[in-house]
């Protein structure tokens, strides 16, 4: 991603911490929840494999290819699972979002990468409306999540059963990070 290396190395293991912890939580669920704790697992790697510094290291130009292979398949997979439970609406929003991104900082598809603007997928920055609807989308799901977080915690009881894996705040705490990682991402686009 674009941006200064400090934040972008912030990012991206703030990405990889969230990612090992959905996947530490997806021990502990069962059924839906196993699936939705790998999906925000893999989601968290991802993002962090693309949030490492560009000055640090450049993907080959193929490696893009393979982030909007990899998240068109979640996609797919998110929209086929839709059918089983709204929350993966969310899934789809932000796998076809990874898919977004890495087709626009792919080499040569805008005018950043030495193209001409109009010539690919999209220009420096992608679409304008497109990544201001993905911001706006991730703005309202932070928000939301962070009001929900709240009550969750107000309470100040500890874990009702089970371990640290599967307290439902910590879940919450999870997606809120994605959350505005993703933003963040998208800002620097």
């Amino acid at each position: 991603m674009h941006g200064p290396a400090m934040s972008g190395w912030l990012l991206m293991a703030l990405c990889a911490v969230t990612g090992a912890y959905c996947l530490l939580r997806s021990g502990g669920e069962t059924g839906e929840g196993r699936r939705a704790a790998r999906a925000e697992a893999l989601m968290g790697f991802g993002m962090a494999a693309m949030a490492v510094p560009a000055a640090v290291m450049t993907p080959p130009a193929w490696g893009w290819a393979v982030y909007a292979g990899l998240f068109g398949v979640a996609s797919l997979r998110a929209l086929w699972s839709l059918r089983r439970s709204g929350h993966h609406l969310h899934h789809l929003v932000g796998s076809s979002a990874m898919v977004y991104m890495a087709l626009t900082m792919a080499p040569g598809v805008g005018a950043a990468h030495g193209g001409h603007t109009g010539h690919g997928v999209a220009a420096a920055g992608g679409v304008p409306l497109l990544t201001g609807l993905l911001l706006a989308y991730y703005a309202v799901y932070v928000l939301w999540s962070g009001s929900r977080l709240i009550p969750a915690t107000a309470g100040g009881g500890g874990p009702a059963g089970g371990g640290w894996s599967t307290r439902p705040e910590l879940a919450l705490a999870c997606r809120l990070t994605m959350g505005l990682a993703m933003f963040a991402m998208l800002l620097t686009l």
